[in-house]
């Protein structure tokens, strides 16, 4: 076969900046956001049904709420839970 080098990275690649270690960030959820929203109103002016629509963007959600909470133990989650229903109920 050919005999020709292939060049190597002389360093390793620098680590992500989007955080503390790479965990989710505000950063994340905006982006998480503004691809549902997206994707929704695509579906929605495709003329899917609007209950189909939130059915599958409830499924995402369900799988994004699982995978969270398998990589974090599930106390990350639980927080935000706890966290969101507590500001929920003092009203902000």
């Amino acid at each position: 076969m050919n005999d020709v080098p292939v060049p190597r990275p002389a360093a390793a690649a620098p680590a992500c900046g989007c955080g503390a270690a790479g965990r989710f960030g505000p950063t994340h959820a905006l982006i998480l956001l503004v691809a549902v929203l997206g994707l929704g109103s695509g579906l929605f002016l495709a003329g899917t049904q609007l209950s189909i629509v939130f059915t599958l963007l409830g499924g995402l959600g369900a799988i994004g709420a699982a995978t969270l909470t398998a990589a974090g133990g599930g106390r990350r989650l639980v927080t935000v839970l706890i966290e969101a229903a507590v500001r929920s109920s003092a009203g902000r």
